[in-house]
């Protein structure tokens, strides 16, 4: 074992001391995971796509919502779209969203879930809530020493000070910022995270508080929080709640007024398209591929064409006969309608289910199906839940990647650390600041080897990256 690498007894010691998620385990390593130069390096590019990604998204649903032109010489119009995005929405936070007040506005934490295959990455989702900001940001604390090399930035507070600079840079630049993290009930699992973030920029000097809703007060036309027993009003939320779970908030009618009033900045932006899953599989639409091509800077369109696997919207609709689906061949033949997925074989399957958003069932991997490796009955259920909810909140189906097999450190007991097989899934976490990225931090999830889909669990590490060679 390296002399920078971490006991098992310093790591268990730092997390019982501070706890980062409620009741959740993991098991840990004793060293970050290694990444190469050229592996972070495209990282940082992807985060660059992203940013282009969501920028090119709002013009595709504002046009749409419109019914403009498209294309610059071309006609195309998709009114669909929008219907798509907005489905299943209450319609004042459709309104909310296409307010021009908010057209630019994008999340200022931006975090896509990426796979390394055998073929590069494999970009399964773009996360503008994401959860990990803390946890990442502890570990890179808890794993800093000299010698190692962080991905990200060789300082081990990079994580908090980007996210402090992505959201005080919404205020007046000559004040010091009332931030309140709200952190809603549904979320709960997440709030110790977001309590250490806030404690360790005020131990900076910065005026950062993690809050229930309970603990925020409307007053007139502004909302106030206690700070050292005095109310005080709050310049921006970070909104840690997924915009279904806004129905929840006893305090988002009046979030809403403050915001209208000019009173009060709210990231991310609430805005439904900008949390939908299927915005991948738009981009992967066939009649909207030249505008992507238009819209999206060259590198960033290859890049994305590259790593975005091929992804599909579940519409149920009844096509005439004529007609097929967007959708992949099934013994190779077209689709004309969705419930041919069933007929599938064991290698046709290797595709994801997954809800796409607004709903509680789209956090997390909890809605997500693999149809390579469950039944044939346990695919078909999939398939027709998939479609009975489609007027409500539509699935996507995606093309599965799966994850080639890599080594790393694990301790197998308190004084045994052993090289073992697994699968990995990078977060890293970009913060927009005067519309530019910086890439401040990357959690890593290094699942056992026999695990198909990953996502946190017990028998998985959670670890810091650091860039090797």
């Amino acid at each position: 074992m390296e002399a920078t690498a971490l006991s098992y007894s310093e790591i268990l010691t730092a997390l019982e001391r501070q706890p980062l998620f409620e009741d959740k385990t993991w098991k840990l390593s004793p060293e970050p995971f290694p990444l190469t130069l050229d592996e972070v390096a495209l990282i940082e590019e992807i985060g660059v796509a992203c940013l282009d990604f969501h920028r090119a998204l709002e013009l595709l649903y504002l046009r749409s919502v419109e019914d403009k032109n498209l294309l610059r010489n071309k006609s195309l119009k998709a009114p669909w779209v929008a219907g798509y995005l907005d489905r299943g929405k209450p319609e004042k936070l459709i309104k909310h969203a296409r307010s021009k007040r908010l057209r630019g506005e994008i999340p200022l934490v931006i975090r896509p879930d990426l796979l390394l295959t055998d073929n590069g990455f494999a970009l399964t989702e773009i996360d503008s809530v994401p959860g990990g900001i803390g946890l990442t940001a502890f570990l890179a604390q808890l794993y800093y020493r000299e010698g190692i090399r962080l991905a990200g930035d060789a300082d081990a507070d990079s994580m908090i000070i980007a996210f402090y600079d992505a959201l005080a840079s919404r205020t007046e630049n000559n004040k010091l910022p009332l931030i309140a993290i709200l952190v809603s009930d549904e979320a709960s699992t997440y709030r110790p995270e977001m309590q250490w973030l806030a404690e360790m920029l005020q131990q900076r000097g910065k005026r950062v508080y993690c809050f229930h809703h309970s603990e925020i007060m409307p007053l007139g036309n502004t909302l106030c929080a206690s700070v050292d027993g005095n109310p005080e009003k709050i310049d921006v939320i970070y909104r840690f709640w997924e915009l279904f779970d806004l129905a929840n908030i006893p305090l988002a009618e009046h979030i809403l007024e403050a915001w209208e009033d000019s009173q009060l900045v709210v990231t991310p932006p609430m805005r439904p398209f900008q949390e939908e899953k299927l915005s991948l599989a738009l981009f992967h639409h066939h009649l909207l591929e030249e505008f992507w091509r238009e819209n999206l800077p060259k590198s960033s369109y290859k890049l994305l064409r590259k790593i975005i696997p091929n992804s599909w919207i579940m519409d149920p609709v009844d096509l005439p006969p004529n007609a097929v689906l967007d959708a992949p061949y099934i013994g190779g033949k077209p689709m004309t309608h969705w419930e041919q997925l069933g007929d599938a074989s064991q290698k046709e399957r290797n595709l994801i289910i997954k809800m796409s958003g607004f709903h509680e069932e789209a956090w997390g991997a909890r809605s997500v199906l693999l149809g390579s490796d469950v039944s044939r009955t346990d695919w078909q259920k999939g398939i027709s839940n998939a479609l009975s909810s489609g007027d409500r909140n539509l699935y996507l189906l995606q093309e599965y990647h799966k994850p080639k097999r890599l080594k790393h450190s694990i301790y197998k007991s308190p004084d045994v650390a052993e090289e073992v097989e697994g699968r990995l899934r990078l977060s890293p976490y970009y913060f927009v600041k005067e519309n530019k990225t910086k890439m401040a931090g990357i959690l890593a999830t290094f699942c056992p080897a026999d695990k198909k889909i990953i996502h946190g669990m017990r028998d998985g590490a959670m670890l810091p990256c650091q860039v090797v060679g």
